[in-house]
């Protein structure tokens, strides 16, 4: 998997810190996203922030990609939310090997909508 490479700034969310990532994970990596945790899809990457090595998500937020970046990712490389930072990333080892297919029956099934019930 390529390694891609971005210069950023660090930035302030309402869910933590965060580095915009100007490509479509999904298009660029031809990976789709994945549930992360209950609510939030993206990708699972790894790289270096500044030169220290992370494992973190790229999510999209208010139509953009945003790398997540832990408090502790931003104590270990002495960063402070408005420093600029140095980003390598990839896809996470873990996902690099999973390729698009077709839809699990699970997720394409949908079901069907009831009218609400009246006394």
């Amino acid at each position: 998997m390529k390694t891609e490479r971005l210069t950023g700034v660090l930035l302030a969310g309402h869910k933590g810190a965060a580095v915009e990532v100007a490509f479509d994970p999904a298009i660029r990596w031809s990976v789709p996203a994945v549930r992360l945790w209950p609510g939030r899809h993206g990708h699972r990457v790894q790289g270096r922030l500044n030169g220290i090595a992370f494992e973190s998500a790229v999510v999209p937020r208010a139509r953009g990609f945003f790398l997540l970046v832990s408090e502790e990712l931003m104590q270990a490389a002495g960063l402070a939310v408005g420093d600029s930072v140095q980003v390598t990333l990839q896809l996470h080892t873990a996902e690099a090997g999973r390729r698009p297919g077709p839809p699990s029956p699970a997720r394409s099934r949908r079901s069907p909508r009831r009218p609400p019930v009246t006394p």
